[in-house]
């Protein structure tokens, strides 16, 4: 059974960094594709921020290019999400998802494509 456990929110001023974890178990092997996702308040879609592959190829949203730096620790099976120059509008519930070979690939900007979530974690970003 797959298990995703985030950590690592908080509240920070703009301009400020966070270093978002997510703790993985029952991903066997590598052959996974990995992402971070947020929901905005109430109301707003999920949006994949970041995402990594098993190559350890990297996508990200062009609201967070050259910002966020999305990485993996294989041998921990634990996810990062660094989150520096945060602005007001990073304001968000954070979830690490996970997703495996075999299933319906939408690409990895799509939510969708996502099929294990973690419980999420608040980023709050002050100005």
């Amino acid at each position: 059974q797959v298990h995703l456990v985030e950590s690592g929110g908080g509240s920070v001023q703009a301009g400020g960094s966070l270093r978002l974890s997510c703790a993985a178990s029952g991903l066997t092997g590598s052959c996974y594709v990995m992402g971070w996702v947020r929901r905005q308040p109430p109301g707003n879609e999920r949006e994949v921020v970041a995402s990594i592959n098993n190559e350890g190829r990297t996508s990200y949203a062009s609201a967070v290019k050259g910002r966020f730096t999305i990485s993996k620790d294989n041998a921990k099976a634990t996810l990062y999400l660094q989150m520096d120059s945060l602005k007001p509008e990073d304001t968000a519930m954070y979830y690490c998802a996970a997703t495996r070979p075999g299933d319906i690939w939408y690409g990895p900007f799509d939510p969708t494509s996502y099929n294990y979530w973690g419980q999420g974690t608040q980023v709050t970003v002050s100005t």
